[in-house]
């Protein structure tokens, strides 16, 4: 009978884990390329912003806002009160080139956008395939409320897994 009680306990703790602590995911598209690719598995970390705000660089899910029964994962580029601009598909943060060395030529956009300043409440995000992505340049900025979670780990497939 103790066994019973052990399976039930460990049932009701993994539900607690997974509704309020950690989400499993999969990447389904290429617009976070070649960070996240097609059919990645992620574990997303629900807690994280419950006691922080999402910062610049962090990789997100979030509530596509335009469907919030949607669900994307992109990367926070700018935050509230922040001023953003993309020149030649060089993105500026507050007047700064935006370090990005993580999105390789051949995946940069050349376009303009801004600049714009990021209302309270709400963040920027693009996707690392600057020229594959749907993301703020297309449908305005995210809602804070609207994050799910920090991406925090790829686990599948095991020879490219690692942590964010």
């Amino acid at each position: 009978m103790a066994w019973v009680k052990t399976l039930i306990s460990a049932a009701v703790y993994a539900v607690l884990i997974v509704t309020f602590g950690f989400q499993v995911a999969r990447v389904e598209g290429q617009s976070m390329a070649p960070t996240l690719e097609d059919q990645d598995r992620l574990i997303v970390n629900k807690l994280v912003y419950r006691i922080g705000e999402p910062r610049r660089g962090d990789i997100v899910m979030l509530y596509y806002p335009l469907n919030p029964e949607k669900s994307f994962v992109k990367r926070v580029i700018a935050e509230e009160g922040d001023t953003v601009r993309i020149v030649g598909g060089q993105v500026y943060v507050n007047d700064i080139p935006l370090r990005d060395d993580y999105v390789p030529a051949e995946y940069r956009s050349h376009e303009d956008w801004g600049p714009q300043v990021i209302p309270e409440g709400y963040d920027f995000v693009m996707g690392d395939h600057r020229n594959n992505s749907s993301d703020s340049r297309h449908w305005g900025m995210v809602p804070k409320r609207y994050i799910i979670g920090k991406v925090q780990l790829r686990w599948w497939p095991m020879p490219t897994a690692r942590m964010f």
